[in-house]
């Protein structure tokens, strides 16, 4: 695995978050290569001076590394609670104080306003057109520079660009990697920013928020549809977590279905746990509380402290495929499951959720497939492959 990025800031050791032996992957693009190398080469450039430098959207940290070291000041904005630990570990494995740079959540405004914007392109076009509405109320006139994959810029990127901050233009590609300069129009006045967004949860009388970049923020996705079919209801109190929540429908149907259950809401998305929040407050007030956290998995609480997990897994983190992600949820699920908990899953059919349940749990029910999905159901017991937890 290459490790060491090299740029005319310097030579930095970065590694992907978490962290895992096998992993193959660079902690960085020819995206963040590509910019690093054209923001040296521009007369009088970030890095060079000390002003202020707004990030959004690095991955693994490698802008934010490359330009703190250099001595600007940084402040890096993301949606990834995980993008925030990998920049805190990669500030770390350089030399470089916490303090160096600013961490933001998607929804925080940074501290003062910026003479220089880079945002690394999302796969969410909704997220891109929410963080551009930001970018033009809280750094107005900033100098843009957007960076992606060729593979992620479209027409329509470059309208969003335009149609918020101003004219907007493109670079060669290079090692298919592309940059965006855009011109802040002071005179352009672009339509208002659409997010949050709602929607009406079919069958029930719920408004539900979706702040942009929310996975089906526009209606309910038919794999958490089967899903919600087969939560179960109990006579006890339970501890029911809805892992991986996105808005959180899964867990507000479970606390419905169970009205002496304590949820928990656990999202590595800083906008999916506020959206989360946002629907328990509207549809519960004051009268239940919940618990919301933005983090890794289950990774905060203790071993056989809950009865129910609910999971509508992803299967990436940032631009790689697989299912990683996945087979964390299944492990941490596995932990904090007390004896006789289950797990309930839905996932794409091709992804052969059900083989990596019974080697975690020794069993896997299918509660419901069609030609697209699978719900399944896994119980914890004494099974228990320590090859398969290890992983």
């Amino acid at each position: 695995m290459e490790t060491t990025l090299v740029v005319p800031q310097g030579s930095f050791e970065l590694r992907r978050f978490p962290r895992f032996a096998s992993d193959l992957l660079r902690a960085w693009d020819a995206a963040d290569d590509y910019l690093l190398h054209h923001l040296s080469e521009l007369q009088g450039s970030p890095g060079r001076d000390k002003g202020v430098t707004w990030i959004l959207n690095d991955g693994f940290g490698a802008l934010t590394v490359a330009l703190a070291a250099s001595g600007r000041s940084v402040q890096m904005s993301c949606d990834s609670w995980l993008a925030q630990q990998a920049t805190r570990a990669n500030l770390q494995e350089n030399g470089l104080q916490d303090s160096a740079v600013h961490l933001l959540t998607s929804l925080e405004s940074p501290a003062a306003a910026a003479d220089v914007v880079l945002i690394k392109i999302p796969k969410s076009l909704a997220l891109l057109e929410d963080q551009l509405h930001r970018i033009r109320t809280q750094s107005p006139g900033a100098l843009v520079f957007g960076a992606g994959m060729t593979k992620q810029i479209h027409t329509s990127t470059l309208q969003l660009f335009e149609s918020i901050l101003g004219s907007t233009t493109t670079s060669l590609a290079r090692r298919k990697a592309r940059l965006l300069f855009s011109e802040f129009d002071e005179a352009l006045e672009p339509d208002p920013n659409p997010y949050p967004s709602q929607y009406q949860l079919d069958g029930t009388d719920w408004t539900l928020t979706n702040h942009a970049g929310l996975f089906s923020r526009e209606g309910l996705d038919v794999g958490t549809r089967q899903l919600l079919a087969h939560i179960p209801v109990a006579d006890t109190a339970q501890q029911i977590v809805d892992l991986g929540c996105g808005n959180g429908v899964i867990g507000l149907m479970a606390a419905q279905r169970n009205p002496g259950a304590q949820l928990q809401f656990v999202d590595e998305s800083f906008t999916a746990i506020a959206s989360a929040q946002h629907n328990w407050q509207q549809i519960f007030s004051a009268s239940r509380s919940a618990k919301f956290e933005a983090g890794d998995c289950v990774a905060t609480l203790a071993a056989d402290s809950v009865d129910l997990v609910l999971c509508n897994p992803p299967f990436h983190q940032h631009s790689a495929m697989g299912d990683a992600t996945a087979w964390r949820m299944f492990s941490g699920a596995r932990r904090v499951l007390r004896p006789g908990g289950e797990l309930l899953v839905v996932g794409n059919r091709h992804l052969a959720y059900h083989a990596k349940l019974k080697r975690l749990f020794g069993n896997c029910e299918v509660l419901d497939s069609d030609r697209k999905f699978v719900v399944l159901r896994s119980r914890q017991g004494t099974y228990c492959s320590t090859t398969a937890v290890a992983r």
